[in-house]
């Protein structure tokens, strides 16, 4: 493992480190105390480690908050040999916990990284204590499908424009001012590596719905739901009652991206359902 940067004191870490697995680096960001609870954070498609920046600060007082660029995403490998798939990636993860010395973890998951988190306890039950999904549709009929033009192989690496209006229904409303530093991650991403990635969640759904793959493994699950999604439709967060024990949280006037339209109402929903689920 390599430190790239990190500060410390007699309570508190925060530690950027690039992990090699199976020959890629993968980035990993750590916060928080590091003989505290982990709370694992995974980013969905197109986004990465900073998606979760606002709401970090919020966690760390009782949480070893961990945060992981997925293969192909934010400052992690790009390789266009690898498989994107979501099993795969899930591995990945457990793998990367396994070299930090993780030995159990609180998943959280957002929209497509629900599915990925889902994959590692699927994999993984003796790591996974508890899940919570934000966003994350429980099947392929829940997607909405974008009205704006989709971004083609020639037109890689898309503009400011394009971008924005790629990344305009992860939020609720229209005037939201999407972060430059999220952009400027979409546009690292290789064009394979974006494809490649909705395709395999696409076939992980198409293969089992979210909840049938969540009832036997158990879990504690809480979901987040922005009640304005523009992205999965959000009566579909219905669909995780069917299994046992599940917390179902809607979220008025927020829309697919809670921990960035309102970090302290997410925070307090995660930071609730993790005292119960310890």
């Amino acid at each position: 493992m390599t430190i790239s940067d990190g500060v410390n004191d007699d309570t508190e870490t925060t530690e950027n480190s690039t992990l090699s697995l199976d020959g890629d680096d993968i980035y990993v960001c750590q916060d928080g105390p590091h003989d505290a609870p982990v709370l694992l954070l995974i980013h969905g498609s197109a986004s990465s480690t900073r998606s979760w920046d606002t709401l970090v600060p919020m966690l760390t007082q009782s949480h070893r908050v961990i945060r992981i660029d997925l293969l192909g995403h934010g400052r992690s490998a790009k390789p266009a040999d690898r498989s994107y798939a979501t099993s795969e990636q899930g591995r990945r993860v457990g793998a990367a916990l396994d070299r930090l010395g993780v030995e159990h973890a609180i998943v959280v998951g957002h929209s497509s990284g629900g599915a990925v988190a889902t994959a590692l306890a699927e994999q993984r039950p003796d790591l996974v204590n508890a899940l919570a999904l934000i966003n994350t549709g429980p099947s392929l009929y829940a997607f909405i499908a974008s009205e704006s033009a989709a971004i083609g192989p020639s037109q890689w690496p898309p503009t400011d424009k394009q971008l924005r209006q790629f990344a305009s229904t992860g939020f609720s409303r229209a005037g939201y001012q999407i972060p430059q530093e999220l952009l400027n991650e979409v546009r690292a991403m290789t064009y394979h590596t974006l494809t490649a990635t909705m395709q395999g969640i696409r076939e992980y759904l198409e293969q089992q719905a979210l909840p049938d793959r969540l009832t036997p493994l158990g879990k504690p699950l809480l979901v987040i739901f922005g009640e304005d999604d523009r992205r999965w439709r959000s009566s579909s967060a219905a669909d995780y009652r069917a299994v046992p024990g599940a917390r179902v949280e809607l979220l008025p006037g927020l829309g697919h991206s809670p921990m960035l339209e309102d970090p302290p109402r997410t925070a307090a929903l995660l930071l609730a359902f993790t005292t119960r689920a310890s």
